[in-house]
């Protein structure tokens, strides 16, 4: 019998694909991890691109625990506003619209390209131009288009053909005047060529190279990246942020990224609560959770608040007395409040690697012969909470993105993260409680319904039982009932191993794909 390797769930069947054969090949889980986020600015190119910003969570088997934040970073100056390239268009989620601002002004340094070198130095076993080769072939002969990528280019239409470089790529060549769709041949060939330079050259070529330099250049006064922002980006290694959940241990992204930390708020207030309400889709299981979000959402506010200038820290909100007030209001009374791919990757050797990246929606600027989209970080409404170009200069960026690991004493492991924007943190508190309250398998805590509370609305996702949903929502007026499920509440894609086998779980949400490998 062929030996088992170990499990991988992403968002796309490439990415799932590119870690699989690393893992095959004999490659631990970073080096699988590595291959399928070099995939996915192939395959999901709205949410990941090498000129985005991530974070891994990793915890090597018999070592340490630790988060490489590559997140982006503010440029050292800025820009006048009457200069900038920025400008609003919306998304079209089909129930709801979002905002989004893109454009040249919207730039920030990115992390991804240096992110991956710096892992693959630290923690990966094969050589770069081994990792990405997947992710070159893909690229140039081209991959076609699932019925989820196409409705998620439907959704970001505006930012997708707001430029002739950015219609050049993902323009149809069936349909005049619209983008790319389901079934058509995506190449990419600029992007390609892109990759494999970097693996041979390393990412100085992104960072002080020729690729620097044609950014900073026709950037220009439009934007606001120098060549000093380039040079001197780093990756930040981080000790996880830690905390016990019931029976179990949870290690999450931890500040200055906001969505480990409001999660770990969440669950403690839970703790509150032994039983929950009972059994899943209860109405007092749903109240119990939507108060808890009502109150996580209402307490970042007010720290943030409390520290206008610094990001949220444990030392806040869960300090002992933070925690007793904001559980009092749960349960006393009612409260009356982007584009991301997550990648799971789990080997025989209990390596555990959860990473989760985000290119914002993409800025609608492809570097110059490239084939590369920057982000559009300095427009994000998220994670920009005092407003546009009010951001501390040569600062990392905060973000929403909790890359997850759940850790059980009898030797049980998962790791988690979703996508998202804001919606990340109720992703992560609802699967935490799935797999540790109601000890869910992993396809079905995956696969249950979603709530999300944010700015006075409650959205309930389809699928709970509406004889159930009536008393939440007589509870909570503001409210929006989806009919199915949808993209909008997240895409969690999952592994797990009991220290025997494997088990894993792609999000359909978000075309989620996995393997036991």
């Amino acid at each position: 019998m062929a030996k088992t390797r170990g499990a991988v769930a992403a968002g796309h069947a490439l990415t799932v694909e590119a870690a699989e054969q690393i893992l095959r090949d004999g490659g631990n889980a970073f080096d699988a991890v590595i291959a399928a986020l070099a995939m996915a600015c192939v395959a999901e190119p709205v949410l990941a691109s090498p000129a985005g910003g991530g974070f891994l969570l990793a915890r090597p088997a018999g070592g340490p625990p630790r988060v490489y934040d590559f997140f982006v970073h503010t440029p050292r100056v800025r820009g006048r506003a009457e200069d900038l390239d920025f400008y609003e268009v919306h998304a079209d989620f089909g129930p709801t619209t979002q905002a989004f601002h893109i454009g040249r002004g919207t730039v920030a340094t990115p992390g991804v390209a240096r992110g991956m070198f710096d892992v693959q130095r630290d923690l990966c076993s094969r050589p770069m131009t081994e990792l990405v080769h997947g992710a070159v072939r893909a690229a140039k002969e081209g991959i076609r288009v699932t019925d989820h990528q196409a409705y998620v280019f439907e959704i970001v239409t505006a930012i997708f053909k707001s430029t002739d470089a950015m219609r050049s790529i993902f323009g149809s060549r069936e349909r005049e005047n619209e983008l790319i769709g389901s079934g058509e041949l995506l190449r990419q060939p600029e992007l390609a060529d892109s990759l494999e330079a970097l693996a041979i050259e390393g990412a100085d070529l992104f960072y002080r190279g020729e690729i620097a330099k044609s950014i900073v250049a026709d950037l220009d006064n439009a934007g606001q990246l120098r060549a000093a922002d380039l040079e001197n980006y780093q990756v930040v290694v981080r000790e996880p942020l830690s905390f016990d959940y019931r029976n179990a241990r949870v290690l999450t992204n931890p500040p200055p990224s906001s969505g480990g930390i409001l999660a770990a708020f969440g669950l403690k207030l839970l703790e509150h609560e032994p039983s929950l309400g009972g059994d899943f889709g209860s109405p007092e299981h749903l109240g119990i959770l939507a108060r808890t979000m009502s109150a996580t959402a209402a307490a970042r506010v007010e720290a943030q608040a409390s520290r206008p200038n610094a990001p949220l820290e444990g030392d806040v909100l869960l300090d002992p007395a933070w925690l007793e007030r904001y559980r009092s209001e749960v349960w006393g009374r009612s409260r009356a409040r982007r584009g991301t791919t997550h990648i799971s990757v789990v080997d025989a050797a209990g390596n555990l690697a959860s990473l989760t990246v985000s290119n914002g929606e993409g800025s609608g600027y492809v570097i110059p012969g490239t084939g590369i989209v920057m982000n559009n970080m300095l427009g994000e409404e998220d994670i920009n909470p005092r407003g546009f170009q009010r951001w501390t200069p040569d600062e990392r960026m905060t973000s929403m993105m909790a890359p997850t690991a759940v850790l059980w004493r009898d030797g049980r492991a998962v790791a988690t993260g979703s996508g998202g924007s804001n919606r990340i943190r109720s992703v992560i508190l609802q699967m935490l409680v799935n797999l540790v309250d109601f000890a869910m398998p992993v396809e079905e805590a995956v696969n249950a319904p979603r709530m999300h509370w944010d700015d006075g609305l409650l959205s309930v996702e389809g699928g709970f039982d509406p004889d159930r949903i009536a008393r939440l929502v007589e509870e909570f007026p503001e409210h929006h009932l989806w009919e199915e499920r949808n993209l909008f509440f997240g895409g969690a894609h999952t592994v797990a191993t009991d220290g025997r086998g494997f088990t894993c779980a792609g999000d359909p949400r978000r075309g989620g794909e996995s393997r036991v490998v």
